[in-house]
């Protein structure tokens, strides 16, 4: 059931772009109707796809998410209670992992200060299915930054996805998606005001939205179809990597499941599993294009697996090998990495604790996922002293100035002059 295809084949298939053209063309309109016009253009959006009845609001309170919260069946809840706690204890670690710097340096002292983005706008899809998991791995890192607004921001307002943003501490609700979403964060509406940063998962139209709007607010980044590439050698069990493939083909008709293994054997018993599986699954449709997207890859080596790999810098990565760790390790290039053949790649998806937001198409080769990173800045600082030994940094400033005929930058320079004791 996946397409075969070469060593060649498959490294060529590297740095694929997250923007369609007719996507960004339909996007751009929206967007701009929304600058010009406000609310009345998200509105007219909100009608057209069905995601607010007339007058409904469009911006929905804390009470309201509260209010969803207790709806929930005592199941449902604990479900979304554990996962953020999860994905909260995982968040607070990495912010305690980085922290301010104060260094001496010629003349003086320099460092930065994590300063957390003050409103965070975190997308979550809502399409076929609400995911309130997008919604808890959007707000929960903002908030423990430190952000002081936190939007969450979803197509309709599902039980379920208010009281996601209720257990990830957001304070309003923004209930559209799309284009209109996007550009209802970047720019405002009415009361609602801009944010500064806007990250998240979602469709085209999302997506060409998020680059449009990219010159005016912060972005995560630009994210395509998902994609997961399993690299197995004869130790892999075929119906575990059969049944990985086709919860990532699930997801969407342009996501893309890839094995790359270095057994013929275990390609042939993956093809089978999936012949198998896919029809007892309620979304075998979408997941049916899904696997026609991927491919499989038989290799000579493990290390010719993690070249194939590295080429494609797949948006998730699992390494079902009798060394996994160790093969791991020797990757260059993944958004997210699984180890083992107990370390599924919907454990990842699904809060145990790493980020599911995750860069696809290539992006792996220069961007992370989605983290409490997102929304800090390291602000730097310079606190110059007049002593003697600050005059050879005023000196060589003063001279790059002359070089680069600056003359104001000179004589700024120059005025600093050291105390002479």
């Amino acid at each position: 059931m996946l397409r075969r295809i070469s060593q060649d084949e498959a490294m060529g298939r590297g740095r694929r772009g997250a923007i369609d053209a007719d996507a960004v063309a339909d996007a751009a309109r929206i967007v701009a109707d929304v600058r010009e016009r406000g609310g009345a253009a998200v509105r007219e959006q909100a009608e057209r796809f069905g995601e607010r009845a007339e007058g409904a609001p469009l911006v929905l309170d804390r009470a309201a998410m509260e209010a969803a919260l207790l709806s929930l069946d005592a199941e449902t809840r604990g479900v979304l209670e554990r996962t953020a706690g999860r994905i909260e204890a995982f968040a607070r670690a990495q912010r305690g992992s980085i922290t301010d710097l104060d260094v001496a340096i010629e003349g003086g002292r320099a460092g930065h200060t994590l300063v957390p983005i003050q409103a965070a706008g975190c997308y979550a899809p809502a399409g076929l299915h609400p995911l309130p998991s997008s919604a808890l791995m959007g707000a929960i890192p903002a908030r423990v930054a430190g952000c002081e607004r936190v939007v969450v921001a979803s197509p309709g307002a599902s039980p379920v996805m208010l009281a996601a943003a209720a257990l990830a501490g957001a304070e309003e609700f923004l209930a559209v998606g799309g284009a209109h979403a996007i550009a209802s964060l970047a720019y405002g509406f009415d009361r609602f005001e801009p944010v500064d940063v806007i990250v998240g998962p979602g469709n085209a139209w999302v997506t060409a939205a998020k680059h449009l709007v990219s010159m005016d607010v912060g972005l995560d980044m630009l994210a395509g179809p998902s994609e997961l590439l399993v690299i197995a050698d004869d130790s892999a069990d075929p119906a575990i990597v059969a049944a990985d493939l086709l919860a990532q083909a699930e997801h969407d008709p342009r996501a893309a499941a890839m094995l790359v293994t270095t057994s013929t054997s275990v390609a042939d018993a993956v093809d089978a599993e999936l012949a198998e599986q896919l029809p007892e699954l309620a979304t075998r449709d979408v997941a049916a294009r899904g696997i026609a997207n991927g491919f499989a890859c038989v290799v000579s080596s493990i290390d010719a697996a993690l070249r194939v790999a590295d080429a494609i810098a797949a948006e998730h990565v699992e390494v079902l090998t009798r060394d996994a760790e160790s093969d791991a390790s020797r990757l260059k290039h993944g958004g997210g990495v699984f180890i083992g053949p107990q370390s599924a790649e919907v454990f990842g998806d699904y809060g145990a604790g790493p980020n599911h937001t995750l860069p696809t198409g290539g992006g792996a080769r220069w961007t992370a996922g989605l983290s409490v990173l997102d929304f800090l800045r390291a602000r730097t600082w310079l606190r110059m002293d007049a002593s003697e030994s600050a005059e050879r940094v005023r000196a060589d400033a003063a001279a790059l100035a002359r070089i680069e005929g600056l003359d104001g930058h000179r004589r700024a320079a120059e005025r600093r002059q050291p105390v002479r004791v």
